[in-house]
Formats: structure tokens, sequence, C-alpha cells
């Protein structure tokens, strides 16, 4: 019954004996327990492209490495997109099963933990692994089978650990017919995927079709190949500044990108080339798809590009220009029903996001509309399906799902398998993806009528977990030496590449978590006597580098600036200290990615493996920043006047005393506005206080001439005649009452008109004691100045990097 059900199961998934991948048993969905049918999947079916899914420890990997080894042994030629780190351990086949083989890939911080030798663990691992493949019924023999057939590449891009891709091949021009339109428009998908991942590199934003950068620089590099010409970065700078075209599309040069932003351009360019730390992309051979896929025999191979050491500017720029080149290599082949190579990528998170438009989700997609024409297949790895782009979701014709993290990925999930197989029985998925245990998944497929649940089979290869620069170097060393696959077993076999070290020590670089970057520290560093580094030392101790982003802003001040915080923590202990920061001020030249030759390590005290251990430096980074990190700046409450970064007190304090001035001269102007009515009116009132004396008194002098000239006219009628004196004796005291009259008048309007001359006086007074006042005023405010400080918050902390520092100490 059990050899019926398998050849059913064979003929329900795949048909014919080459390509059928055996992925592992069956499970009855109702009961949960294995039904020993085997899970054998048609390759041809990849065509169509699959996606895996599963959180961390879901078996995600497992089961990529599985479908990895199925297909080399088919000989299907892979080639393989490594994030994380852990494709490498493809290469750990141990036929023989011998401790001595697992070895060197046993964790030293695990035989310690557990508290025995690490001999005694490669024993007790060498037995685990062959009894979980008795289990699957692979013994050595397929084991063996499997390294005969299979031939491997490590290329780490950016690094001599393994096969360096020399950047600047990748403008040699490809053999394509431009005058043909179809031709033409691979090199110019080639030619976009090419500019768009080296202006990324060049951390400089640029849309295809929009960004003069972009524009200029493709244009360029399609006239060299449309000529037949090859480029290097060098010629590319120089045509940066000068262009071979006078025009771009209906615009002059000058006119579409000006002179000086082109040297800005091409120095932005040759900095990025300049730098030591490229030194690295431009050795090696050229990027070739062909070569990749298959060795000099033309026997189909994998190649594994290691991206784990890079930053996610620089595995955007590999990712992308391998995946324009693999395109252009794949629009070349005559159309194909079977599956003529497969694309497998451990991790796309960030490449081809539902949202953003980075470089590579054009490539990404380009392959997962067209692959299937010519017989490409897509594997695409993840852990938050999330993160993944509906359209690639929709073209994908294989899923393989695992454990789930949250709701919101297995909704995610069932969305996407409605819209993509037109599944109505959603409840179904649901029931089927939450019962899921370790190494089991869904797989549905459109060559499937319903969906098979299924765990999957113990690999081969040695799961050793992620492997850092040092573990890659060793293995890319063994094959050239050895010119076997089994990098484990010459490493073994080949005692020039091992040294006897103290029972603290080892040659081998302890275990890093692949996310986090490796450096060495360069002993002619300005600042390396800072931290104990002993110049030409082959000891090297684990110490930890950060690079902070600072942010202090405060909307009332006016201030939003960014600083840079850099530090060394050497030497480190078990729990993370971040008071014991050295800080420096480093850049890429004081850090090397190359270990010295024959360096021995001084196995850390800290857990340098465990992701979550970064993930608590850094948290306490940013706590402890947090707590003691502040922005001292001036304050005048008075005035309303912060000081500006970096400005001096002095000339703060001329700022406030300016700004003082100009606002006690603004309080002046509207006092004087005040007291104008009342100047107004008093001067009115003197001027006419002294018309009215003025009047008075010329009124007074007319009544004395007045008087004069009567009285003498009085004295001479008197005498001339008698009666008539009587008469003028009257009017001569009619006028002199009259004269006194005007007299008292007129003193009378001199009082006023000084009473009047005393009240301006005093008006004037008041608005010069008031002036006085305000200006006494507004000097005492702009001297009062108090220091003040301008606190983090914990979205103002952006840690940039967290990296795993050796030092040399002896």
């Amino acid at each position: 019954r059990e050899g019926d059900k398998r050849d059913m199961t064979r003929r329900a998934m795949g048909s014919g004996r080459r390509g059928e991948m055996y992925l592992g048993r069956g499970i009855d969905p109702a009961s949960g327990r294995s039904t020993d049918s085997e899970v054998i999947y048609d390759a041809r079916n990849l065509t169509s492209h699959g996606i895996i899914v599963g959180m961390t420890g879901s078996g995600k990997t497992g089961l990529g490495i599985v479908m990895l080894e199925e297909a080399l042994a088919s000989g299907i030629p892979c080639l393989i997109l490594d994030p994380k780190g852990d494709m490498g351990n493809l290469l750990l086949n141990f036929p023989s099963l011998s401790p001595s083989d697992f070895l060197p890939w046993i964790d030293p911080a695990e035989a310690r933990r557990r508290g025995i030798e690490l001999e005694q663990l490669a024993m007790e691992t060498a037995a685990g692994w062959r009894s979980g493949l008795e289990e699957w019924g692979i013994g050595p023999k397929r084991m063996q089978e499997l390294a005969e057939s299979s031939h491997y590449v490590i290329y780490t891009p950016g690094s001599v650990s393994g096969i360096p891709v020399n950047v600047v091949g990748s403008l040699i021009a490809p053999r394509l017919d431009w005058s043909v339109s179809s031709q033409a428009e691979i090199g110019r998908d080639e030619i976009e995927g090419l500019v768009s991942s080296l202006l990324v590199l060049a951390r400089i934003d640029a849309d295809p079709i929009s960004s003069p950068e972009h524009i200029l620089l493709a244009n360029i590099i399609e006239k060299a190949w449309s000529e037949g010409r090859d480029m290097d970065l060098a010629s590319l700078i120089a045509q940066v500044r000068h262009p071979p075209m006078r025009k771009l599309g209906v615009f002059e040069m000058e006119s579409f990108y000006p002179q000086k932003e082109r040297d800005r351009l091409a120095m932005r360019l040759n900095g990025l080339i300049a730098s030591p730390s490229f030194a690295a992309w431009l050795q090696g051979p050229a990027l070739d798809i062909e070569r990749m896929l298959f060795n000099p025999q033309g026997l189909p191979q994998a190649s594994i590009i290691y991206l784990a050491h890079l930053s996610d500017a620089e595995r955007g720029f590999v990712v992308t220009l391998i995946l324009s080149k693999l395109i252009t290599w794949m629009r070349r082949q005559p159309g194909s029903p079977d599956l003529r190579a497969l694309l497998y990528m451990d991790e796309v998170f960030g490449f081809a996001p539902p949202t953003a438009e980075p470089p590579s989700k054009k490539q990404i997609l380009t392959i997962l509309k067209q692959g299937r024409a010519y017989g490409v297949g897509m594997l695409l790895s993840t852990q938050n399906p999330v993160d993944l782009d509906y359209k690639a979701m929709s073209n994908a014709g294989t899923w393989m799902i695992g454990r789930l993290q949250t709701e919101r990925d297995k909704a995610r999930i069932l969305e996407g398998m409605k819209s993509v197989s037109g599944q109505t029985d959603i409840r179904l998925f649901d029931r089927l993806i939450s019962n899921l245990g370790k190494r089991e998944f869904v797989l549905q497929s459109a060559r499937l009528k319903e969906p098979v649940v299924f765990t999957s089979r113990w690999s081969i290869s040695y799961l050793a977990g992620p492997l850092d620069r040092t573990q890659i170097e060793r293995l890319a060393r063994s094959l050239e030496k050895g010119g076997e696959r089994t990098s484990a077993e010459a490493w073994a076999m080949n005692p020039a590449l091992q040294e006897e070290t103290a029972g603290d020590e080892s040659q081998v670089a302890p275990r890093v978590d692949p996310a986090t970057a490796v450096y060495y520290l360069n002993s002619s560093a300005p600042w390396a006597s800072q931290v104990g580094s002993v110049p030409g030392g082959r000891r090297l101790e684990a110490g930890l580098v950060a690079r902070v982003h600072l942010t202090f802003d405060d909307s009332k001040a006016a201030v939003n600036h960014t600083e840079e915080w850099e530090a060394v923590f050497f030497p480190l202990s078990k729990r993370f200290d971040p008071g014991k920061a050295i800080n420096v001020d480093y850049d890429n030249r004081d850090l090397s990615s190359l270990p010295p030759e024959k360096a021995v390590y001084i196995l850390p005290r800290a857990d340098l493996e465990r992701p979550s251990y970064f993930k608590e430096v850094k948290a306490s980074l940013r706590e402890h920043l947090l707590r003691n990190r502040r922005m001292s700046i001036l304050r005048n409450p008075a005035l309303g006047l912060y000081s500006r970064v970096g400005e001096p007190r002095p000339d703060f304090e001329r700022r406030c005393a300016a700004a003082a001035e100009d606002k006690a001269d603004r309080e002046m102007a509207k006092l004087k506005d005040k007291y104008a009515a009342s100047f107004s009116r008093m001067k009115s009132q003197l001027s006419n206080a002294d018309r009215r004396v003025r009047e008075l008194s010329a009124d007074a002098r007319q009544r004395q001439q007045e008087e004069i000239f009567g009285g003498a006219g009085d004295l001479l009628s008197g005498l001339l005649g008698g009666r008539r004196r009587s008469i003028n004796l009257g009017r001569a005291a009619s006028r002199r009452s009259m004269t006194v009259r005007t007299q008292e008048r007129l003193r009378s309007a001199e009082e006023k008109k000084k009473e009047r001359e005393i009240e301006l006086e005093e008006l004037e007074n008041r608005l010069a004691e008031d002036i006085s006042s305000i200006s006494d005023r507004w000097k005492g405010m702009a001297g009062q100045i108090e220091e003040i400080e301008i606190p983090l918050e914990k979205t103002d902390i952006d840690v940039e990097e967290v990296g795993v520092l050796w030092i040399p100490v002896g």
C-alpha cells in the first residue's frame, strides 16, 4: 500500500525521473501524523517560480537547501543570492560522516555552554546527522553522488574572502545587435539596472525617467555599447564631465544638465572609486552569468553570491547588477519548457517591497513575468509576506508556507492565495497553516488539485548556521587548493591551514551574527593606541564599533541639528556596558575587511553569534545616550531668543543687545505717539497764551501812549480854558483806569503763559524719564541670558551601525 501511495504521489506531482525533487513526506491534515508518502515535486513547475514563507525557526532555510540539493542532483545550474550567509552550508556535505569533518564547523560557544570539549560535541553532531539522514533513507552513497555531481563557486562582491566580482567588468559591452529593436531593448534594460545600482552605491537617489544623473549615465553607456565599445569607470566619469553628445532629447546639454552639476556628479563617482574600501570591488572576474551557471568544462554548477558582509546599499547594488545581467543572458536563450536554471534568493526582504521602488524590484518582477518562457525559475524565500509586492506574489505558481509569526502574515498569505489561484476555500488554507509545526509546510501549486501538507526531509548538507567571512574564506581557499567541493574535508586534511592555539583561543574566527558587519582594526589608524592596539599583532580580541546619528530638535529654539557620535567599546565583557565608550573619529580607512595573516582569535566573553545580543547593545546604547547626551544652548527668556548651535556667547550677547535695542526703539516710538496729542495740546495752549500776551502787550503800550498824549492835551486845555479842566481830568482818570486794567490782563496772560511753559517742560521731562526707563528695562532684559539643555528623545537616536571590531592585542 505504501508503495502504491508513493507511486500515486509521484504521478500526481511530477513526471519522469530527471528533475524530480524529493522534498519530504506527506502529513495527514486531519490527524497531523506522517503518512510516509514521499512528496515528489517536478522541477519544471518552478519555471512558473516559487515562494517559501516561514518565520524564523520554521525550517524555511532548510527547505531551501533541500530544494537546491535536489536541483543540483538533477544537473540544474543554480544562482544563489545569499544575504544572510546560510547558503555556504551547501558545501558542508560529509559522506564519511566523520566527526573530524564536522569539527571545524562546530560552535565553540555551544561546547562551552554545555561544558564539553569540541571533539565530544563533534562526535555527537556527526552521530545526530547520521541518524537524521538514515531516518529519511539517505546514506553515504547518495551523499557521495550529490558531492560528485555538484560544483560550487563562492563569490564575495566587495571582498576577497571568496571570489570577488569586478564591477568595472560590468561595463563591458554585451554581444547584442543594436540595430534589432528587441536586442536594443535588452541592452537598455541592462543599462538601466547597471546605472540604478551604481547610483544606489553612490547614495544618489535617482529615477530612470526623470533624474538627469540617471539619464546622462545611461546615454553615455548606450552610445558606447551600441558602437561596440567597452567602458570602464574611469572613462565613464571622464565622459560625465565631457559628454560625447551635444543634446539630450531636444535640450542642449548645458540646459539639460549644466557643467557645474555634471562636475558634482563626477566628483561623487570619483570619490566612490577612490575610496580604499572600494578596491575590492575592482578585483576578480567580470560579472558573467554564463560562467556562474556553468564551469569551464560546460558542466552545471552552483554559484553562491555571499552578501552578508555588505551594507543594505551595497547589497542592493549587487543584486540589481546580477539580476540585470541574468535578464540579458536569459533573453538570449531559446525558449524551453524545462527548468534551464534556478535563481534562489534566501531572503527577499527589502528587494521587492510592496510600496517602495528599489532598483532590484523591477528586475525581480521582470524575471517573474518573463522567466518561464526561457526556462529560468526564481525561488524566493522570506520571513514576512507583508514585505513582498503583490505583483511578485501573483506571478508565483508554487507556494510553500511554513509557520508564520503573526495573524497579519497569515492574512497576507491567504489573500495572496486567493488572488493567485482563485482558491475560494480560504478557511481550508487558514486551518492548514494554523496547525503547522517546525519543518512542516503547506504546498500549493497551480499543478495540484488541492494543497499538500508535508514535512521537509533532512538536508544532506550540514546546517552549521550563518557563515562569516572568515569561514567563507576558508571554504573558498579549500576549493582552490584541493579542487574538491567538500571544503571541510580539505581543511581537515591540510595541516597548513591549522595551528595550535590556547584553550581560550581559536584560529577560526568565532561566529558573528551574519547581519552584523565585521571589521579588523588598521593599526595605522590615528586612534589605534587609544584602544590598546598592538601594531602588527596577530592575536585579535573582539570589540564593538558604533556610529550613531543624534538629532537635537526643539521647535521653540528653532534647533534641528544632527551630529555623528562614534565610539569603540573595548574590551568586551559578557554584559555590554555603554558607559565604557571610547570616543573616536573613525572612517573606512581605519577599518579593514580582511584579517591579518595567521590571525589567532581570543574567544569573546560576549555572545556575538546571537542577533539578540546586538539588539540589546543597540537598545542599551540608545538608553544610555538618551539619559546622558544633551546639547547646551543659551536662551534669553525675556527676548524669546535662543543661541544658534555653536554660536559663541559674546556673539549671542551682541545679538540680544541689538534685539533689545530694536524692541526699545519700537516701544519708544509708541510712547512718543502716545505723548504726541498732549504735546500738541500743550503747544497749542502755549501758542495761544503767547499770542494773548503779545496782544495785551501791544494794547498796554497803546493805552500808555494814549494816556501820555491825552494827559498832555488835557494839561494844555486846562491852562487855556477854565471849565474844560475838570472834564479833561475826568478823561485822564478814565484813560488811567483803562491802562491799569490792560496791564492787569497782561500780567494774567503772562502768568498763564508761564504756567503753560512749565506744564510743557514737565511733559518733556516725563517723556525723557519714560524713555530712559524703557532703555534701562530693555538693557536689563538683554542681559537675562541663561544656559538650557536640549535633551534627546528615542526617535532622535539613529544607531546607524554596530559592528564587531577585531583589535590586535599581541
